[in-house]
């Protein structure tokens, strides 16, 4: 039986050379890797106590829907600035070359709501923390964090601490 890292490709020099990237295209791509990817993905969180699922755009939906769809909850759009159609919340924030802004739907999150953030990886930790704060924003409560993907030398953890994080898989480079 294949793991979850099996259906996992390393592209080496891309986008440019020394980076490893690791493509979750491989993953999805496979109906068996797909399959394994959520099942793993929920089975960390399902000791958490969740009113809602938040994804970010793109792949946080690809992981995020099909989670939130098992465990019948609602599930909430997090998507570049200027994409959604009602009144929102933004935050931006440093990208290694520049910011970006995200945002959601105002009324998307209620006061007190026990909230799951699921996205594909976590790297540098900066998208993440900007979720963690819309939701708080809208008196939501971070209850942990998913992701099939943590790349640990690059720290991400350490920029969100004081949250709880799981990742299907670890991998110690950049």
């Amino acid at each position: 039986m294949k793991k979850l890292e099996d259906y996992v490709l390393s592209i080496p020099d891309f986008p440019e050379p020394g980076i490893i990237f690791r493509d979750v295209t491989s993953v999805i791509g496979d109906a068996d890797g797909l399959k394994l990817a959520i099942d793993t993905m929920q089975d960390l969180v399902k000791d958490l106590d969740i009113d809602v699922i938040v994804g970010p755009e793109s792949r946080g939906f690809i992981f995020g829907m099909p989670i939130a769809y098992n465990l019948h909850k609602p599930f909430v759009l997090i998507r570049k600035k200027g994409k959604l159609p009602r009144e929102t919340v933004e935050k931006s924030y440093d990208l290694e070359y520049g910011q970006a802004t995200i945002e959601m739907h105002k009324d998307s999150i209620k006061p007190g709501q026990k909230v799951l953030i699921v996205d594909d990886l976590i790297a540098t930790g900066g998208t993440t923390e900007a979720m963690i704060d819309l939701i708080e924003e809208l008196g939501g409560e971070v209850v942990g964090v998913v992701v099939m993907i943590e790349l640990a030398g690059l720290k991400g953890r350490e920029r969100i601490k004081n949250y709880r994080l799981d990742a299907a898989i670890t991998y110690e480079g950049k």
